[in-house]
């Protein structure tokens, strides 16, 4: 062997080996955060745009060993202004959740992320052009955590039977809220009941008011955990939620079935619709 082939083998053996050493630290450092996939959990998600010009739902998802965390936003604005809210509250609870710190202390967290969607969107659009109903999702250590903004819904299916977990945040259930707590009359209650304006959202002046859960849901394998905006639970009745979550298929699957249900739907007015599926499988 000649010298410059000696050289030439030798640069070649010593790429291979700083090649195999990159991808043993990478694998190191998947080990270390459980990879992408967790085999304790399944997740899937879809999206219509129904009969509006314009996409204003978006949705992110985390997974790694420490928990999952899934969001979804569901915009409203003039000029886009929906749209990009919309993503940049999603982009804003991946960044703080992909720190596996997050998972450690979910109410925090979650309402570190929410403050700071609200920040962000103020930074980007002009306060009143765009805004979006946000919820999210914390799934750890078999405890399932959540907190919404708006009217994005989240619901927990088993035993045959999907549930909401979140009330929102319209007019028609704060009267309701309001009668219960004896702060407003029977008959100014029933006046607002039909009322579904939203009074709360991210991407607004003085933002605050965000629902969390008052103790971790335990899940106990076997359960499906839907995020939704309004598109879809306005439009695909709950019932065929059940039917389509008892059907066999992934949550993928599952989530391309309920979307297409929207789309399926007569009506000519269809707003975007959205939805998250994640299923528990067990440890």
């Amino acid at each position: 062997m000649t010298i410059p082939e000696y050289i030439s083998a030798l640069l070649c053996t010593v790429g291979l080996m700083m090649v195999t050493l990159r991808f043993c630290m990478a694998g190191n450092r998947n080990a270390s955060r459980g990879g992408r996939h967790p085999y304790w959990c399944e997740c899937g998600a879809s999206k219509t745009i129904g009969t509006r010009e314009v996409q204003e739902d978006e949705y992110g998802i985390l997974e790694t060993q420490e928990g999952v965390m899934a969001v979804l936003a569901d915009g409203m604005g003039k000029h886009y202004g929906g749209k990009i809210a919309s993503r940049a509250a999603v982009e804003v609870f991946k960044d703080i959740f992909d720190d596996g710190n997050a998972f450690y202390n979910p109410q925090y967290y979650l309402r570190k992320a929410f403050q700071g969607a609200n920040r962000e969107i103020l930074s980007l659009i002009e306060d009143g052009y765009g805004q979006a109903c946000v919820a999210a999702v914390l799934i750890k250590d078999n405890r399932l955590y959540y907190a919404s903004a708006g009217n994005v819904k989240i619901a927990v299916y088993r035993n045959k039977e999907l549930v909401p977990v979140t009330v929102g945040h319209t007019i028609s259930m704060l009267a309701k809220k309001q009668y219960a707590e004896g702060k407003l009359s029977r008959q100014d209650a029933a006046s607002l009941m039909e009322h579904h304006r939203l009074y709360n959202y991210v991407g607004q002046d003085g933002f605050h008011d965000i629902e969390f859960f008052d103790t971790p849901i335990v899940l106990n394998g076997g359960e499906y955990i839907l995020l939704m905006s309004d598109g879809m639970y306005e439009t695909v009745r709950w019932k065929e939620m059940e039917d389509c979550l008892e059907q066999e298929g992934t949550c993928q699957q599952k989530a391309f079935v309920l979307v297409e249900r929207v789309n399926q739907n007569d009506s000519e007015d269809k707003d975007n619709a959205s939805v998250v599926v994640i299923k528990i499988k067990g440890t």
